[in-house]
């Protein structure tokens, strides 16, 4: 444990520096960072704007996408759920959701959609652990093809969830369950199971369960009514598709308009997914991770036990990512790094090539959101910015450097 280190405020002080600069160069319109330790602030900055055309300034009550931040709140959900005794993680999919009881999987070295051999349905523990066969369209190979010409991304305006997963559960998985690492729509199917499980739909299940006690008043499948122009723009260096990795191109203009207040899908939202669909403001997300990082409680009130949160955030992976031989676009790098139930977990530092300690743990958005949690120093990191792809800049590991880097004895 490192409890006598401590934050630096001349060193904390680099890091406005820092986000001015990508302000500055046109990588990011906006940011803000909001730094705990021990549970208390230390550290907040913003600066840029969250809307370029209307000169609005990036704030700390600033609404943002933030993509597959969304994850972990799923996977608490599942836990919360698993915690009443209404299922085990060895559970195949196929209890919950009956169109998955007969699994094909591809082939090795298939070449063609039709190439398959039988398999056995992912289970819950599988899909938590992106291990289950599934995928996301922006990864190469067949399956994400066929995903990307049916549009299965799972994106604010595409009509109920349960149907969306009805049309993935007609495809095979990319690999038997089990064998590989692979970043999917797996915590999308996970939301379907929590509607199923507790008979509620997803939104409403997360409202009661764990927005309202933990005060993430902000939070929502939708932006919240009344929030007016505090939504954030969305901006990709891109000359197509902001998601589209796979053809990634780089375009003329470094923060081209994608999405705006006004006329998002964001603002009357029809899929509830739990693979990335959450907006929220940078103090609403500490809450969640400060509970995280504080063993299940918040805000006066318990989400989980002590030891579901220690579960969560152990490596339920052989090695590391890399190991299991991913192809996959992921949020964080794969050497080093292994991977729990609803985020990343440093096993070896010096193979991530970033200064942190062992047990970190994190996660990212598609649109360069970012936070850790770093149980020896008592410290969590919550960054909000509105880029995709979040693959543009190396800015997660710089941060990361950053705020190491203010710790001292």
């Amino acid at each position: 444990m490192c409890s006598q280190m401590a934050l630096d405020p001349a060193r904390l002080n680099r890091i406005s520096g820092w986000m001015q600069r990508y302000v500055d160069q046109r990588k990011y319109a906006g940011s803000s960072l909001l730094l705990r330790n021990r549970g208390s602030e230390a550290f907040f900055h913003a600066c840029g704007l969250r809307s370029v055309e209307k000169g609005l300034p990036f704030q700390r009550d600033t609404i943002a996408r933030i993509y597959s931040m969304t994850k972990p709140i799923t996977s608490v959900a599942v836990m919360m759920l698993a915690e009443r005794g209404l299922f085990h993680l060895d559970a195949p999919i196929s209890d919950f959701i009956p169109e998955f009881a007969s699994m094909k999987s591809l082939i090795p070295g298939a070449e063609r959609l039709d190439q398959t051999e039988d398999a056995p349905t992912p289970t819950l523990h599988q899909l938590l652990t992106h291990t289950g066969g599934f995928s996301y369209p922006f990864n190469p190979g067949i399956l994400p093809s066929a995903m990307d010409a049916q549009n299965l991304i799972f994106g604010p305006d595409q009509g109920l969830l349960k149907d969306r997963i009805s049309v993935l559960a007609k495809l095979p998985l990319a690999f038997q369950p089990g064998t590989r690492w692979e970043y999917s729509v797996s915590t999308d199917v996970l939301g379907r199971v929590v509607e199923v499980v507790s008979g509620r739909p997803l939104d409403q299940f997360f409202t009661q369960e764990i927005f309202e006690p933990l005060g993430m008043l902000e939070t929502g499948f939708s932006v919240p009514k009344g929030a007016g122009d505090r939504f954030a723009s969305l901006y990709t260096p891109l000359a197509g598709d902001a998601m589209a990795l796979n053809s990634a191109e780089r375009g003329a203009d470094t923060l081209r308009l994608t999405d705006q207040a006004g006329e998002s899908p964001f603002e009357n939202t029809t899929t509830f997914s739990g693979g990335g669909g959450l907006v929220s403001t940078i103090d609403d997300y500490s809450k969640f991770v400060e509970m995280m990082r504080n063993r299940g409680q918040g805000n006066g009130n318990r989400l989980l036990g002590p030891k579901t949160i220690d579960f969560m955030m152990h490596n339920h992976l052989p090695g590391d990512i890399a190991s299991m031989g991913s192809q996959s676009f992921a949020e964080q790098p794969m050497e080093g790094m292994g991977f729990g139930l609803a985020g990343s977990v440093v096993v070896n530092p010096g193979r991530t090539r970033t200064p942190g300690s062992l047990g970190d743990f994190s996660w990212g958005g598609m649109a360069s959101t970012f936070f850790w949690i770093d149980r020896s120093n008592d410290l969590s990191a919550v960054f909000f910015t509105q880029l995709s792809p979040s693959s543009s800049y190396p800015s997660r590991a710089e941060l990361k450097a950053l705020v190491l880097g203010a710790l001292i004895e």
